[in-house]
């Protein structure tokens, strides 16, 4: 390796600041010691999928409202050329809470072939954003679906919100609807690649949601899910378990994955609301070596930061911090909560409003990419889906550092410098050196080719 270009973001002030810095690899004949970041491109770990955000109905209501050209614009910031370079999605199977309400693909009890069965709802919004990704992204994205509730008749509760569990003589007929669904938007065009059993299955929300004890995820995923997909032609789709926060990801793979459903499962997905628990990750990739791990969902929720819920360049660092402590311990593949919403961090039909990388201010037909936004970036634009995390060490807790390979043999360094003072940086690979200089309160990317 011998060219080394870096990009930067200085998250100070009210706007981001960028920079970008070319220079070559020396060779290491000073044998530094001090302010070293080492990499080593020959020790590499697991596998890195790519990235991405979840195409909610809302998302999708909120580009409506704007003109097409600046929906198109959005679109391919984040899945263009020259974009975030996003090669995943997410999408919910009936309403989540941000929706505009809540609605269910069939409403009928006594219909056990679903005849009613109708996506007419998702055609207004949520299939139009897919399709649009789809065309900037020059062919279709590896999508995750996520049930958020079962249809209310099927569970014991009758309603959609406020948790609830699926009743045990519906598991078959709940397993039969999903299949109907996955078939349905291959139909539309818009293959599934992932799904995960339940959205959050430990939250007994306001909005839709359903709880499921370990035994009964694992029951309804061994007894009558994976053998559905198995029958209808949909092997194919990667069953992610869990999908809810950290702190519980080795538990729930400890209770579910045994010798009767291990070949069921591809991964296990999470949330990150609950804060780092990184070494969690790293306990599944110890003791299950084979399962993908998938951060699934996050964000910064307006009510849960109250003072702090504008402050743009802490979501920033809290999404860099997250992402490298993730890819450190084992993530391999990451997927942001809404790809835009609206001025008001929606629409909700809860009021349960949060920020989003992109905010389209629907009224005065204006998009605005928040610092978030820049900071995904340092990360989905450089690491590429096939990539392989390399091991580093680092010589100051004030610099977070991951660093990856990707497919063409170029090397990605992602350094997240939290300290008030700039600070100089020894970068050292096999044997060559650059010397670096990070300014405070940053994320640098550097690319070794």
């Amino acid at each position: 390796m011998k060219q080394l270009v870096m990009e930067t973001s200085i998250l100070r002030g009210c706007e981001v600041t960028k920079q970008r810095y070319e220079t070559g690899l020396i060779p290491d004949v000073k044998n530094y010691e001090m302010e070293v970041v080492n990499l080593y491109p020959q020790k590499t770990c697991q596998t890195i999928e790519g990235f991405g955000a979840a195409l909610t109905e809302s998302a999708g209501h909120a580009l409506s409202r704007m003109s097409g050209g600046n929906f198109d614009r959005v679109v391919r910031s984040c899945y263009g050329e020259g974009g975030l370079g996003y090669t995943l999605g997410r999408v919910h199977m009936d309403s989540c809470d941000f929706s505009l309400g809540n609605y269910c693909a069939v409403s009928d009890p006594a219909d056990p072939g679903f005849g009613d069965f109708s996506l007419e709802r998702d055609a207004q919004y949520v299939q139009p954003l897919v399709k649009k990704v789809f065309a900037a992204a020059g062919g279709p994205v590896s999508l995750l679906l996520s049930p958020w509730s079962p249809p209310a008749f099927m569970k014991e509760t009758g309603v959609r919100n406020g948790g609830g569990h699926l009743k045990p003589e519906c598991y078959e007929a709940y397993a039969a609807y999903i299949v109907r669904y996955l078939k349905e938007y291959e139909k539309a065009g818009i293959p599934i690649r992932y799904m995960t059993v339940q959205n959050e299955p430990l939250a007994v929300q306001t909005w839709d949601s359903c709880e499921y004890t370990p035994e009964e995820e694992k029951a309804f995923l061994r007894d009558h899910l994976y053998p559905a997909l198995q029958k209808n032609g949909l092997g194919q789709i990667g069953i992610y378990i869990w999908d809810h926060n950290k702190e519980r990801v080795y538990e729930r793979a400890r209770d579910i994955v045994d010798e009767t459903t291990e070949k069921m499962i591809e991964g296990v997905a999470y949330h990150w609301y609950t804060g780092d628990h990184f070494e969690t990750l790293s306990m599944v990739r110890e003791d299950y070596p084979r399962l993908k791990l998938m951060h699934s969902e996050g964000c910064v929720e307006l009510a849960r930061y109250g003072e702090n819920a504008g402050d743009d360049m802490r979501h920033a660092k809290m999404y860099a911090h997250d992402i490298i402590g993730d890819l450190n311990h084992g993530m391999n593949s990451w997927i942001d909560w809404n790809l835009v919403l609206d001025e008001m961090g929606g629409p909700n039909h809860v009021g349960n409003y949060c920020g989003a990388p992109i905010i389209c201010h629907t009224d005065t037909d204006t998009v605005e990419y928040k610092p978030m936004y820049h900071a995904i970036g340092h990360f989905s634009r450089f690491i590429r889906p096939g990539a392989a995390r390399i091991a580093h060490s680092c010589y100051s807790s004030e610099i977070e550092v991951t660093a990856a390979r990707n497919p063409d043999g170029s090397c990605a360094v992602v350094l997240l410098h939290t300290g008030q003072q700039r600070r100089p940086v020894q970068l050292r690979v096999e044997g060559k050196t650059a010397r670096l200089m990070l300014p405070a309160e940053s994320i640098s990317t550097v690319v070794l080719k």
